[in-house]
């Protein structure tokens, strides 16, 4: 069994940055890969960003280049470092923890507000 616990949502300015925190309880940690999701009131949960094992980074178009994603095995905790942000990035962030055998674990979210 894997837990996930966020931290570091909160309100800035647009234009502002937040660093999110994921972390993860658990020996498989180094072997998964680890996810950001975010949902906005109203809105289906989108995908943001994907770092795997090997530390190969993917990310959404709309948070590319701004956004990044990065972990550290040795705390077994996933960041997501949000810069420039936006009115519309507004929305709860959750961390994702996929084993190596494609068992999803979720964390509780984080809020993120960014305000005009």
């Amino acid at each position: 069994q894997v837990q996930l616990v966020e931290s570091g949502g909160g309100l800035v300015q647009a234009g502002g940055s937040l660093r999110l925190s994921c972390a993860a309880s658990g020996s498989t940690f180094s072997t998964g890969s680890m996810s950001w999701f975010r949902q906005a009131p109203g809105m289906q949960r989108e995908w943001v960003a994907t770092i795997n094992n090997r530390g190969t980074t993917y990310y959404a178009d709309s948070v590319k280049g701004r956004f990044t994603i990065s972990r550290d095995n040795a705390k077994t905790t996933v960041y997501l470092q949000m810069n420039s942000l936006k009115p519309e990035d507004t929305a709860v962030y959750y961390c994702k923890f996929t084993t190596d055998r494609d068992h999803d674990y979720w964390g509780q979210g984080t809020q993120v507000t960014v305000s005009s």
